[in-house]
């Protein structure tokens, strides 16, 4: 009888390790999946964080050309009005000749300070420019969240890999505590609910 009960006890405790055995297997499985979409996480930040860089150093060069430009035409203009200012014997036909380019390089200096139809005047420029440098900064906050959060997640899929052979349940307890902060970093680096100040210099 003895012989029995101990012989059911060990078949229940064979149950139950297979049933745990299954139970760590799919959260093994679940923080594969974690780790999937952290990675992509990461990936689509360094892309934006590149690419937005690479547009407002774009805009910014375009903002620096319509500057000197700008700056030509406006001392050409003035280099004008000092010559009507100094000859005001000039003949008529001359006169109106340089008030006419006058008019047309003041106005070629107002298109290129601002011009909203095409988004290309300096106004236009510094504020797109302004704007993908901010969209390239909170890709950059982003990416090291997501780095950490890789790294945790990767080293909590070994610890539960490691507990399912060993059938050490603290490793398993230290998996869980390890997916867990993870999970929060990863999800924090695609909604920056949270800042945390070691990860953002």
């Amino acid at each position: 009888m003895a012989e029995r009960k101990a012989e059911i006890h060990e078949e229940l405790q064979e149950a139950h390790e297979k049933g745990g055995s299954k139970w760590v297997a799919v959260y093994i499985a679940m923080l594969a999946v974690a780790l999937a979409i952290t990675g992509m996480g990461a990936s689509n930040a360094m892309k934006d964080m590149l690419a937005n860089n690479i547009e407002a150093s774009n805009l910014w060069a375009f903002f620096q050309a319509k500057t000197i430009r700008k700056t030509n035409v406006d001392a050409a203009a003035d280099n004008m009005g000092l010559i009507l200012a100094a000859n005001p014997n000039m003949p008529d036909a001359a006169k109106k000749q340089i008030e006419d380019t006058i008019k047309r390089y003041r106005a070629a200096s107002a298109r290129y300070e601002s011009e909203p139809e095409t988004g290309e005047g300096r106004k236009e420029l510094a504020a797109r420019a302004t704007e993908k440098a901010k969209a390239r900064d909170i890709a950059q906050r982003k990416d090291p969240y997501f780095d950490f959060a890789e790294a945790l997640i990767q080293i909590a899929i070994v610890l539960a890999s490691v507990s399912l052979i060993t059938r050490t349940s603290l490793l398993l307890v230290v998996s869980f505590a390890m997916s867990g902060i993870g999970i929060f970093l990863s999800a924090n680096g695609f909604l920056l609910f949270a800042k945390i100040g070691f990860l953002e210099h």
